[in-house]
């Protein structure tokens, strides 16, 4: 791996986490960039892109803490990165805010799984059902960020990064 290469995910992963943390205190639930910028990452940066993300949720881990909830980051947005991986060779922003649609909107059944395993199916319902609502947000919120921010991102960042 080049010296650029380590540079760029360091970047990376700290933009992602700088993200998070400021939106976290907007009073704005599940409306976040995170999901946009991992479509962004993989479709700029391949496979680099899992680099970001892991040290992106060690991050979220040592910021938020460690709890069922972290076991959750280290595979949904995994998902996110091979969902994004399978359709790379699409370039319409209206198919990746469709596609960050879906996951906003599956990310409460995708998170759920881990309450299923330690609590069996009433937890695991019980943890996907309520969040339902939050998983409407997502899905909207996600569909019009990616749609408004995903070619003005991923042109800036080819821009930026030339291999």
């Amino acid at each position: 791996m080049k010296i650029k290469d380590v540079v760029i995910i360091g970047m990376m992963s700290a933009i992602m986490v700088a993200i998070q943390v400021a939106m976290a205190v907007l009073p704005l639930p599940n409306v976040e960039l995170i999901s946009l910028l991992i479509i962004v990452f993989t479709l700029v940066f391949g496979y680099k892109t899992l680099y970001i993300i892991y040290i992106f949720v060690l991050l979220e881990g040592f910021i938020y803490g460690f709890h069922l909830w972290w076991i959750n980051y280290l595979y949904v947005w995994t998902i996110l990165f091979i969902v994004t991986i399978l359709f790379r060779r699409k370039s319409s922003p209206l198919f990746w805010a469709i596609v960050s649609g879906v996951y906003g909107l599956s990310f409460g059944a995708l998170c759920s799984i881990p309450y299923f395993l330690t609590g069996g199916i009433p937890t695991g319902l019980a943890y996907w059902v309520s969040g339902i609502p939050f998983d409407i947000i997502h899905a909207i919120s996600n569909f019009l960020v990616a749609l408004i921010l995903l070619r003005p991102i991923y042109k800036l960042l080819n821009i930026l990064y030339i291999e």
